[in-house]
């Protein structure tokens, strides 16, 4: 059944319509599902080293041994599983997040809904720069030219036309929008015909994916550590198997020592972290209402210089109301509070800027024209709803003024109605010197005031064609439009914050000087009226472009092009840039800078696509809070991976140094298996859950290719993980001296070492120099603390349990001077902290 143009379908028939076709949707990416996540985990070489030594307990008759042993990975295995299921899921919400959404008619209104749930039957409303959601018949096609390279690999743009009698088994691509091609210039309307996999995209079989999940530069650098790690680790794990063999002539237990070195060794967290830190990262601004496309995104952030931000929507409200009126040399202001109705002076100016706009207005200068008309023209000669449109010349940016022609039913000329940049108005006016500099002097009382000025004129064509540019026609200059877009009331904070972070705020934007200097003032961006227009950029070299950088934050009248000159003049400056855009032309800019940074509200799909992040609330506030979680992301990353050092050297120190000394092994595989239950979640949950440092915006930003794997990183892990090897082999030899007990040696240096890892992450939670007994609660790290000890008390006082951990209970004035010496390990990861914090 044809649908109803104007009202297009109901909630209802839409819903049964996707419950009857399905989403629209193409045949997803591969993606790992519940069983692939668990084969990958289950063959991680940790859990192999798990099975062989398992094996090697049954070699030596230990059944007990070798099924606490299964056990123990069964728990591991179900932790590391929750982890990555965690961080798949965030990606996953992430990918639907980021589907296009698509502006259509139902129930009679315009409305956004996510390109999965459109019907066939919808009516879609298109514009430049929108991502064609599904295959679609044209009814309404207004200089509407879509690039079809996706399906045909033409490059140009293929203008289109409309036809309502045709019907949906058309087959003239001219009527046709095909599903994945671009709007590049125009409006349209169409209805669909086709989705999901029936359409043009799917018939070819073509897969869209979103979210980019590449290797980003830490996750390589923390691979190439793996490695190298891995293969040290072989080898001692081989040289101690050897060395326990020919000292004691039991190569079996030197076989089961060598695979507990190579469990000790094997960095396997890393990955694991790594993946989880910048899922959680991405997922935790997603909340914030900050959409993140690209993973490296996430660690660049806290490494961004450079903010280059657009001005409306972004600093501002992209709320616009008309606020003057002049014509003639007569000002009138407008304001709510005042009636509807306005001199008969002023009429003309309201009715042809009303006729220079569209009527379904989705920008919102137009909006607050249309608005402005309907509150003070209601009733009167100049409202023209019966007026036809025949043209329409759309903005460019060779001309930046827009014109609409008409045919009124009682006149046989034609009626063109203009508006645009007061500059080009004039230009298209022809006007006199006079005239001009009269224009020229309100239009920068207006911008003074930080107004946006529009300049309005009319036309009347009596020839049958239409010409082929808008300088054709005889234009009148009509007057100027004040319209006001206020400072969002959280600009002025941000500004300040990046200001105290080391990151420069950059404003670029169409608008003309005067409005952009007032709403920079008004966002405290800039005290003096320094700033560059896009012709000055023109006629400087990249030389002196470079040179006028470091004095200029505010650019004003620039065009699309001129922004990815300005971004990459700024990366040659060594800057890390951060750059916002919404339009069709801004993409390449958005994809040239560091991190491209797309709006979701009033953002066009190309730009989206070219973007790392999305502002789905389109505000400047939002762009600060990514950062401020950029540079969380990676500070706890290094926090997790000191940690990592840290706990890992005492573990490898009591694998080799009984050998060394001819002891018994202090470590067996279940006792490794125990301290992973510890290291895992503190890496992954503990560290990725804390908070930024107090003073973390008030530093400056991170030097590009900083290391997480730095000296810092390595020499505080080193001094705090040797440290505790010391304590932990003290509180051994003074526990078998003591007790001339092995097994009382052994428990007690593992209470020491699992207690003292619980202080160790305690210390590292933060790195400031007061202890991180004043941090905000951490819930996580509550968790891990109260099921270790719990834990521990039971392998301790429990026979049986004990047994299996090759354990005999300590005497109490043993279990005494074991807290002391955890004491000792508390204090002496404070003492290494403020050592380092004090170089």
């Amino acid at each position: 059944m044809e649908p109803d143009l104007a009202r297009g379908l109901t909630a209802v028939e839409a819903r049964q319509r996707l419950e009857r076709d399905g989403p629209n949707e193409l045949p997803a990416a591969t993606r790992r599902g519940p069983w692939g996540i668990l084969r990958d985990v289950v063959l991680e070489p940790m859990f192999l080293l798990l099975v062989a030594c398992g094996a090697i307990y049954l070699v030596l008759g230990d059944r007990h041994e070798a099924l606490m042993l299964l056990g123990f990975v069964l728990v591991v295995i179900v932790i590391t599983y929750v982890q990555k299921r965690r961080s798949e899921k965030s990606i996953e919400a992430l990918r639907d997040l980021s589907s296009p959404r698509a502006l259509v008619v139902r129930d009679g209104q315009p409305v956004r809904v996510a390109g999965r749930e459109l019907v066939v039957g919808d009516i879609v409303l298109l514009a430049e720069g929108d991502r064609v959601p599904a295959d679609l018949r044209l009814v309404e096609a207004a200089n509407l030219s879509i690039d079809e390279s996706l399906l045909t690999g033409e490059s140009a743009p293929v203008v289109k036309q409309h036809d309502r009698s045709a019907d949906d088994a058309s087959d003239d691509p001219r009527v046709l929008a095909f599903s994945g091609t671009l709007v590049t210039q125009g409006t349209g309307r169409g209805v669909i015909r086709a989705t999901g996999d029936r359409s043009a995209l799917g018939r070819i079989g073509a897969s869209l994916q979103a979210i980019s999940i590449e290797r980003t530069p830490v996750q390589q650098e923390t691979q190439r550590i793996v490695t190298v790690v891995a293969a040290l680790g072989l080898t001692l794990a081989t040289g101690l198997a050897l060395a326990w063999g020919l000292t004691h002539g039991d190569w079996v237990h030197g076989l089961l020592a060598g695979l507990t070195l190579a469990m000790a060794i094997l960095p396997e967290e890393l990955p694991v972290v790594l993946t989880i830190f910048l899922g959680l990262g991405a997922w935790r601004l997603a909340r914030e209402r900050v959409l993140t496309r690209s993973m490296p995104a996430v660690e660049l952030l806290g490494a961004t210089t450079v903010l280059c931000v657009d001005k409306t929507g972004t600093l501002t409200m992209n709320r616009m109301a008309v606020r003057q009126l002049w014509v003639d040399g007569a000002m009138r202001s407008l304001d709510a509070a005042h009636a509807p109705g306005v001199p008969e002076a002023f009429h003309s100016l309201l009715e042809y800027a009303a006729l220079a706009s569209h009527r379904r207005a989705f920008d919102p200068m137009e909006s607050a024209i249309a608005e402005a008309s309907q509150r003070h023209l209601a009733g009167t000669e100049h409202v023209h709803a019966d007026w036809e449109l025949i043209d329409e010349y759309p903005l460019s940016r060779e001309m930046l003024a827009m014109s609409r022609v008409w045919q009124s039913p009682d006149r046989r000329d034609r009626l063109v109605a203009a508006k645009g940049a007061p500059e080009a108005i004039v230009d298209l006016c022809h006007l006199d010197p006079a005239s001009h500099g009269l224009i020229v002097d309100e239009v920068e009382r207006m911008a003074d005031e930080g107004l946006r000025v529009l300049a309005v004129a009319r036309a009347v064509f009596r020839a049958a064609e239409l010409p082929s540019g808008q300088h054709d026609f005889d234009f009148e200059f009509v007057g100027l439009l004040g319209l006001e877009d206020p400072v969002r009331p959280d600009v002025p904070e941000a500004i300040a914050e990046c200001r105290a972070a080391g990151i420069r705020v950059v404003m670029i934007t169409g608008d003309h000087p005067r409005t952009a200097l007032s709403i920079a003032r008004q966002a405290r961006l800039v005290a003096d009226g320094q700033y560059m227009t896009g012709a000055e950029i023109d006629t400087l070299s990249d030389a002196a472009l470079s040179a006028r950088l470091s004095d200029s934050c505010i650019f004003c009248r620039v065009r699309p092009e001129q922004k990815l000159r300005l971004v990459q003049a700024f990366q040659a400056r060594g800057e890390i840039v951060a750059m916002t855009g919404d339009g069709v032309n801004d993409a390449p800019a958005l994809k040239a800078a560091h991190i491209g940074v797309a709006m979701g509200a009033r953002g066009t799909d190309v730009a989206r696509e070219a973007a790392s992040l999305v502002l789905l609330n389109d505000d400047f506030a939002s762009l600060v809070t990514a950062v401020r979680y950029g540079r969380r992301v990676f500070a706890n990353l290094r926090k997790a991976f000191a940690f990592v050092v840290a706990v890992h050297l005492p573990i490898i120190g009591v694998s080799i140094v009984p050998v060394m000394l001819g002891w018994p092994m202090m470590l067996m595989p279940v006792h490794i298996l125990f301290l992973q239950l510890i290291i895992d979640p503190a890496c992954s949950f503990v560290f990725e859950a804390e908070p930024l440092e107090a003073d973390a915006m008030r530093s400056p930003p991170r030097p590009p290719h900083a290391r997480l794997f730095d000296a810092q990183v390595l020499l505080r892990g080193f001094m705090q993980g040797l440290g505790l090897l010391g304590i932990v082999l003290l509180a051994y030899s003074h526990a078998r001296s003591s007790s001339a007990s092995n097994e009382v040696g052994r428990a007690l240096a593992f209470a020491v070492l699992v207690a003292s890892s619980l202080a160790l992450i305690q210390v590292n939670r933060t790195w400031a120099r007061h202890s991180a007994t004043g941090r905000p609660w951490n819930a996580a790290f509550c968790w891990i603390g109260i099921a270790t000890g719990v834990l521990l008390a039971v392998v301790l006082l429990v026979p049986g349990v004990s047994a299996l951990f090759a354990f005999a209970r300590p005497a109490a004035h043993l279990l005494l001077a074991g807290a002391g010496l955890c004491l000792g390990a508390f204090a002496w990861f404070e003492v290494t902290k403020r050592i380092l914090d004090g170089r």
